[in-house]
């Protein structure tokens, strides 16, 4: 009928039609021969091109010296930085241009670096495939979704599209772009700006994911995840944003991956990340006044996973580990680590392990209620409690 229509409106001949269907059986014929001519895989490549090569590695302690900034500039500062060197850097979101960001993190990139940033339309699906189209085209798109909670909207983008580029293509073509979002617990927020998702993404392979836990990590993931080949999601915590900390402005660029050891123990170790690091630490300072010795891990980045530094930290704390996320307990990240341990990937000793997350509830806005489902220190000295006296 579309034939027919055509032919009657004067667009084709008979004979063109003809000659074009001609044209694209050949072109079968040749593909089909092609593909029946061609070997069959080999097995051993079924893993390859799925991200690129990581060579993880544990960091050694935040920098002392340096200039110190709230979270949130430091992550300002690293977008400035990333921009300022990078002429095919843009960065859009909602209100991220001309208002400087719903909690004022991209401030001033626009009066900087002019139609380079610009707002968008409140469509996080737009956002993600204009994210994902430019980046195949040379443009590195850094893009902001506004809460995490809204990255569900265009979760396909990311599942089906970002994350498969590198993989369909055998490494041919990759889709090197930045979503950040923040995310997590803060007093009002109700159960549509709360949720941790950490988990959902780092099951989708193909994509790499970091939670910075302070400003100076803020500050260097940003530029580390820009300057990454793949399609890299960071979790600010706005909780953090006004945290301070000292900011090595002048450190050379660091690769996507690897952990921080944030205080040594030999009793247990916390292992934890982003916003839930500093209250491990508060509770390593409470269980060190008992005469427990806590070790902390920050793992900063969950895809890819430091599991050198993971083995590392349970081998010196005797396989004793409590594993710390803001996210709900039953699916978190958390159990992923539990199930590690318990298939005993690491070289350390069987120690007692124990999760500690958010129960499985929606996140309510009472701040009297979510202060009573929160992870807490009390919660972390409570169980530490239980493993010093097995010790």
């Amino acid at each position: 009928m579309f034939s027919a229509s055509l032919i009657e409106s004067g667009a084709v001949t008979q004979d063109s039609l003809d000659a074009l269907t001609a044209q694209v059986r050949s072109e079968i014929e040749v593909a089909i021969t092609a593909s029946e001519a061609a070997g069959m895989p080999d097995a051993a490549t079924a893993r390859d091109h799925v991200v690129s090569q990581v060579d993880s590695r544990t960091l050694g302690n935040l920098p002392t010296e340096g200039k110190e900034l709230t979270y949130g500039i430091a992550v300002n500062l690293a977008l400035m930085t990333e921009m300022a060197e990078r002429d095919n850097m843009v960065s859009f979101g909602e209100d991220i241009a001309i208002p400087g960001g719903t909690f004022g993190v991209t401030r001033n990139l626009r009066k900087e670096f002019g139609e380079r940033v610009f707002d968008t339309p409140i469509s996080e699906t737009a956002i993600l495939g204009a994210a994902i189209g430019s980046s195949l085209e040379g443009v590195l798109p850094v893009l902001e979704i506004m809460w995490s909670d809204f990255l569900l909207v265009a979760f396909d983008q990311i599942a089906n599209q970002a994350a498969n580029v590198r993989y369909i293509s055998s490494g041919r073509v990759t889709a090197p772009l930045v979503i950040r979002m923040q995310q997590g617990i803060t007093p009002g927020s109700c159960a549509q700006h709360s949720q941790s998702l950490e988990a959902l993404i780092t099951h989708i392979p193909g994509i790499k994911l970091g939670l910075p836990s302070n400003a100076a990590d803020a500050f260097a993931m940003t530029r580390a995840a820009i300057a990454d080949a793949d399609p890299v999601v960071l979790i600010e915590s706005r909780a953090l944003y006004l945290d301070k900390s000292i900011v090595d402005l002048d450190a050379p660029v660091e690769a996507v991956g690897g952990a921080r050891l944030r205080r040594e123990g030999r009793d247990m170790v916390i292992i934890t990340w982003g916003r839930m690091t500093k209250i491990a630490l508060e509770a390593a300072e409470q269980l060190a006044s008992e005469e427990i010795e806590a070790a902390v891990l920050d793992l900063r980045w969950l895809a890819p996973l430091d599991e050198r530094a993971l083995e590392a930290a349970l081998v010196a704390a005797g396989g004793r580990a409590i594993v710390l996320h803001e996210a709900n307990l039953t699916g978190g990240f958390g159990a992923e680590i539990v199930a590690r341990i318990a298939e005993q990937r690491y070289a350390a000793p069987a120690g007692p392990v124990v999760r500690i997350g958010l129960p499985d509830i929606r996140v309510p806005s009472s701040t009297v209620l979510q202060e009573s489902v929160m992870p807490s220190a009390a919660q972390i000295v409570e169980h530490a409690r239980g493993f010093a006296a097995s010790v």
